[in-house]
């Protein structure tokens, strides 16, 4: 497939290929085991301790992303020190951890230069995490730049690092539907939601029981922007709990009726194997509402809503299989939308690395004109030294992109 690369980013990287090696050195999800990611994970209060020892160490500029799925140094160093300070930091890591540097190397990635952008982009883009198109990357990657900044740990090359790896996120979103479709239940359900009543803020919901799926189903609605939430339960006791997990209020369980009424979505998570909404207690809640849509998610195993409801008009009934069928529709497409971001990516990365190369070439060549000049004006001043230098100012006003401090 070919990339129109016309769009590409405007903020060009400065001659890291030449001064100063882009290193990317960490660990995540695919490359380590998740008790080693756990002994990784450095916290944000220790974070300024790390910044100074890899500064004092040589590394000019840094970046550290450090959560529970990855920890990853994103640094610049000379060209001719940087392998030894690549060790280093192989060195630091195993203090920190407690391990003997042979297990930290056996888990962990060091990427130079074109791949080390690559990467970036892919994380800047969420294509390189567990759930690929994960919103929840890119922050890490804002917030991470944000603390380095912060902390003096960065200049003109990160910096313009992430810009472009932002801007080039920016045209996967636009040229892709990568984040269109959902890929966990929990997404599913809160997209149906959105499908049935538009944004959740001025929508309610009603959790009737407690188990595992339906609290967690709650919780992604509330993330979501759900108005108003209520928990209902045979038990008492059990609601409350459920209620201060989710921060919310409970509903008697006797006035189930008139809770449906005012409930715009429904997750039920009772599993007693017995039905505990009927087709008939969900048509007197769509009277009442005079036919405002209500979305249901039966969770229950084996169910516990009454099958016939789903031919009720205004009720959409949905069960774990049914969101689970969606978010396979969503796996599928993303997996293609993800090599039309890949191949973004390729081409950002590698329009940088031309870019590069030919600025650097011009530089050179003009330098050696300048060079060319200089020498011929000292021939033809005869030692003369004020001479020399109006004859080389004069000269150079003629070079193309030069020019004189006044």
């Amino acid at each position: 497939m070919i990339v129109n690369s016309e769009n590409s980013p405007k903020k060009k990287i400065k001659n890291f290929h030449k001064e100063n090696p882009l290193i990317v050195i960490g660990a995540n999800y695919r490359t380590s085991t998740m008790l080693l990611r756990d002994r990784l994970y450095i916290q944000k209060a220790d974070l300024p301790s790390f910044y100074e020892r890899l500064g004092y160490i040589g590394f000019e500029e840094i970046i550290i992303i450090s959560t529970t799925d990855r920890t990853e140094f994103i640094l610049t160093a000379p060209q001719n020190s940087h392998k030894d300070l690549v060790t280093e930091v192989i060195k630091l890591l195993s203090a920190h951890v407690g391990k003997a540097r042979n297990e930290i190397e056996g888990q962990t990635y060091i990427l130079y230069n074109l791949e080390a952008i690559k990467h970036v982009y892919a994380i800047a883009a969420a294509l390189d995490s567990l759930v690929v198109g994960d919103t929840k990357l890119k922050e890490q990657l804002r917030t991470a730049h944000q603390i380095a900044r912060d902390n003096n740990a960065t200049g003109q090359f990160l910096d313009n690092l992430i810009l472009s790896a932002q801007q080039t996120e920016t045209r996967i979103s636009r040229e892709t539907q990568i984040n269109q479709r959902p890929i966990s239940i929990a997404a599913a359900a809160v997209q149906v939601a959105r499908d049935v009543h538009g944004e959740l803020t001025g929508s309610s919901g009603l959790l009737i029981g407690g188990g595992e799926m339906g609290e967690m189903l709650a919780s992604a609605m509330r993330s979501a922007g759900l108005g108003n939430l209520l928990v209902t339960h045979p038990s008492s006791i059990r609601a409350d709990t459920v209620s201060q997990n989710l921060n919310c209020h409970v509903g008697a369980i006797e006035n189930l009726d008139q809770l449906l009424t005012q409930s715009d979505i429904i997750i039920t998570s009772i599993n007693t194997r017995n039905y505990i909404l009927s087709s008939g207690i969900l048509q007197r809640a769509i009277s009442t509402r005079r036919r405002k849509p209500i979305f249901v998610i039966d969770t229950g195993v084996p169910g516990d809503v009454e099958p016939a409801a789903e031919k009720l008009e205004d009720i959409f009934l949905y069960t774990l299989d049914d969101l689970e069928r969606v978010t396979k529709e969503g796996r599928k497409s993303r997996a293609k939308e993800a090599e039309i971001a890949w191949e973004i990516i390729d081409v950002e990365a590698k329009n940088i690395i031309t870019y590069n190369k030919k600025e650097t070439k011009e530089i050179d060549d003009q330098n050696g004109r300048i060079e060319k000049i200089r020498q011929e004006a000292l021939k033809e001043s005869g030692g003369d030294a004020e001479k020399a230098t109006k004859l080389l100012l004069n000269r150079l006003k003629h070079i193309s992109n030069f020019t004189v401090d006044q």
